[in-house]
């Protein structure tokens, strides 16, 4: 997750950048600030936590649908905060009696017609993700790469989608299988080699990591499509299979160089979170 700041009529709101669901999501108490027009932070926090025990016992999901997120705090620690995103926030300006209610709304609008424009083109996304990854000094052949492995990636998870997977917990199970058979590392574990906490791994993978990522991506969908592989267990069975291919490719590869693929560096420079 990438922390930033949007400004408003001059005051910084701290939003948190979620690349899995491609979605901003934004500090509420930031928000609550400028909505009470309240210069003491500690004030509009407390303002917040009164609000939150109101909507509970009103029975409203606006505070379900609030999560915590780790942003920058004033003493440049990250600490947990309660952040929605853009349509939860403009449910929720309406619970504040304030003259900004009106161009906050307005400003958030915006921020959700931005993310309602890629998702009618996602090329919009694509591209802003490239421009992200140039200026964090990626070079352009690692960038198409990166770009061809999401893109096979997309692919398998709409496979799984429609063949009786479901999102979360069963896709985090299958690329876990994947990925420990072609790599021997688990997801976890090649994040752990490479020093990553909340980093996406891609995004720190050598050009040979994402090579035979995609390799068993696309082999475990070619293998589930070949026998219409359905639920759980099968598609389980089509990762171990695609993810033996990708591995009996790398092992060769290192037979013939001598080095290994799967590696502690990126040889790339960092992206911040």
């Amino acid at each position: 997750m990438k922390n930033d700041i949007a400004v408003f009529e001059e005051k910084g709101i701290r939003r948190v950048y979620d690349e899995k669901t491609e979605t901003w999501y934004f500090s509420v108490v930031d928000i609550v600030q400028v909505l009470t027009n309240q210069p003491d932070f500690q004030t509009a926090r407390k303002y917040w936590n009164k609000l939150k025990e109101r909507l509970k016992k009103e029975g409203s999901q606006l505070v379900t649908n609030c999560h915590r997120l780790k942003l920058t705090a004033e003493d440049g620690k990250k600490r947990l905060t309660d952040v929605a995103d853009p349509e939860t926030l403009l449910r929720l300006v309406q619970s504040v009696p304030s003259p900004k209610a009106e161009p906050i709304k307005l400003w958030l609008a915006k921020v959700g017609y931005e993310r309602i424009k890629e998702m009618a083109d996602p090329e919009i996304a694509l591209n802003r993700s490239r421009a992200l990854w140039r200026e964090h000094g990626r070079p352009e052949k690692w960038i198409e790469q990166r770009m061809l492995g999401q893109e096979t990636r997309n692919k398998l998870t709409d496979y799984w989608k429609g063949h009786g997977v479901k999102e979360g917990s069963e896709y985090a199970f299958l690329t876990t299988i994947i990925h420990k058979e072609w790599s021997g590392l688990t997801v976890k574990g090649h994040k752990e080699l490479k020093g990553l906490k909340d980093q996406n791994l891609r995004d720190h993978m050598s050009e040979a990591e994402l090579i035979f990522t995609a390799l068993a991506e696309l082999s475990t969908r070619q293998i589930a499509e070949s026998v219409n592989a359905i639920g759980l267990a099968e598609n389980a069975d089509a990762g171990r299979k695609g993810g033996g291919i990708a591995r009996q490719a790398r092992q060769a590869l290192e037979e013939k160089t001598g080095q290994k693929v799967v590696t502690g560096r990126s040889g790339l420079p960092s992206i911040d979170e």
